[in-house]
């Protein structure tokens, strides 16, 4: 049987994802210690999670448009060399303004290089199994919360906090290059399949498709979905030590909720192609709403290991759907700049998340706040999804199937 290369772009995606994704998230791990030995805020050091997210899009669209143009490889590659400088730099930083700028601009940017691009790319390979595939990138990811964040504990517990976000930087650098280096374009469509949009010339300009009600649709419950999770992934935390719970426990339940994230990738990936990715994707917004909400309730141990599976299972196993849904409404010659552009807008759904639980945090000194208002949100993500549009009817070529 003839190997298929693409699914060593599927693991190519899932390991990058996985140090890129993970080495931003970190911070989260970093926000006590960090706090405790600068005197800075809670909500200032948040702030500079809230820039990741605002610049991790905006950069997502550019990099998502030199994907269409120039292949995927160059520009994770990019990627690779910008994260590991942006931690190298923000761990010499000297003020929190410094601080939120490094952290903030270059390893969002960084980031930003190695999600649209990726998924982009795993959407192209793959025909048959589409969800899954692109599911198990997203899996990477997923990955994070039992990695790259235990690591940065083990690392903070041993070391101070700056000889740890180095010691990650020097790791990203070794893993990434790499791995970028066998990212390929995907191969030129070969055959006709229903319901694919045309690659040829329908008239689908990317300016065509930034209008249309699909990208609407697809961008505002993206964004409402990262609003309502961002928060509470953020927070995670901190919220289990502010109950009461040690720091270690509070990260393994920090991992639990990734690992469930892990699980519902595959799950829904699976779900998708069986029942069509629009569906899941309502479903697992509603599961997502009522996880965020539940938190509010959570004191010990138990309760948030229970609501950390729920959600992060729901969360985790919406996300990489949103790049199918794209692909049923989009040709592949532009599917970088759509889902660059609708990672754009969701991002922005994601920066309000971890500055707004610092500030609810210091504020009033707990976050139920947050939870109240991100199960309001995920509601909401549900409402829109349900105006999904039909999908096209109009037949168009696809890459060979796997």
């Amino acid at each position: 049987m003839k190997f298929f290369y693409g699914w060593v772009i599927v693991g190519a995606g899932a390991l990058m994802g996985c140090v890129a994704i993970g080495s931003m998230f970190s911070l989260a791990v970093f926000l006590q210690p960090m706090s405790d030995a600068t005197g800075w805020s809670r909500t200032g050091i948040s702030t500079a999670m809230t820039l990741d997210f605002l610049t991790m899009g905006v950069s997502a669209f550019g990099w998502g448009a030199l994907t269409d143009r120039f292949g995927p490889r160059l520009v994770v590659l990019a990627g690779a060399l910008l994260l590991g400088l942006g931690l190298a730099l923000a761990s010499r930083a000297t003020s929190l303004l410094e601080f939120q700028l490094i952290y903030g601009v270059l390893v969002g940017i960084a980031a930003g290089a190695v999600f649209a691009p990726m998924m982009a790319t795993v959407t192209g390979w793959f025909e048959k199994n589409r969800s899954l595939a692109v599911s198990l990138v997203s899996a990477g990811m997923g990955m994070a919360p039992m990695t790259i964040s235990p690591f940065a504990q083990w690392l903070i517990t041993s070391y101070d906090w700056r000889t740890a976000q180095l010691t990650i930087a020097i790791a990203a650098w070794v893993l990434l290059v790499p791995t970028a280096l066998l990212v390929r374009r995907a191969p030129a469509p070969t055959a006709a399949a229903p319901g694919t949009p045309a690659e040829g010339g329908e008239g689908m300009t990317v300016g065509r498709a930034l209008r249309s009600p699909q990208f609407i649709v697809l961008s505002l419950t993206y964004f409402c979905c990262c609003a309502a999770h961002s928060g509470p992934i953020f927070h995670t935390v901190s919220y289990a030590i502010a109950c009461g719970l040690s720091a270690m426990t509070a990260v393994t339940i920090y991992s639990a909720e990734g690992l469930a994230g892990l699980g519902g990738r595959i799950l829904f990936g699976l779900a998708g192609d069986r029942f069509g990715a629009r569906r899941v994707v309502v479903v697992g917004l509603l599961i997502q709403a009522l996880g965020a909400g539940s938190y509010y309730f959570t004191r010990d141990a138990g309760e948030f290991y229970a609501v950390a599976i729920l959600f992060g299972m729901a969360y985790g196993g919406v996300m990489p759907l949103y790049a199918v849904i794209a692909r049923e409404y989009f040709p592949m010659r532009i599917m970088g700049t759509v889902i660059g552009g609708s990672s754009m807008i969701a991002s922005l759904g994601m920066a309000l998340g971890p500055a707004a639980g610092g500030w609810i945090f210091d504020t009033f000194g707990g976050y139920g706040y947050l939870y109240i208002g991100s199960f309001g949100i995920g509601l909401a993500a549900v409402a829109v999804a349900l105006a999904f549009p039909p999908l096209p009817s109009r037949q168009g070529a696809v890459a060979k199937p796997a």
